[in-house]
């Protein structure tokens, strides 16, 4: 069983070159966003909570799957029609561009609305 990261530094550098520059990318755009969420490894990927999960991201063989959970994607379904999405998932592909304002805006979004739900 391979051994599962400890942070979100050590998942970044298990991963090629060009992938960790891409998740150092992501990483960097969701901490500017958010910057008093909390960094840690959950379910093995990148985990950002803020009054509870505010977004996951995890490297993969052709994309970079985006997880903004459990909301928030509807506010941004027009942008979102570009990339492959699921249920609470976003795939930004490994040979196009990161949209890093796009995920600034989404994780700004998620971050207001888990700030309302504390009050």
């Amino acid at each position: 069983m391979e051994e599962q990261p400890q942070s979100v530094k050590e998942y970044i550098f298990s991963f090629p070159k060009k992938v960790q520059l891409m998740l150092e990318l992501v990483r960097a755009v969701i901490r500017r966003a958010a910057p008093e969420a909390e960094e840690s490894i959950s379910y093995g990927m990148p985990t950002y909570k803020l009054n509870g999960n505010l977004v996951h991201f995890a490297a993969f063989k052709h994309h970079i799957g985006f997880y903004p959970v459990p909301k928030g994607m509807e506010e941004f379904e027009e942008e979102l029609k570009a990339y492959k999405t699921g249920k609470g998932s976003i795939q930004f592909p490994l040979d196009k561009p990161l949209p890093l304002d796009l995920i600034s805006r989404i994780v700004k979004h998620r971050a207001e609305e888990n700030r309302k739900m504390k009050k």
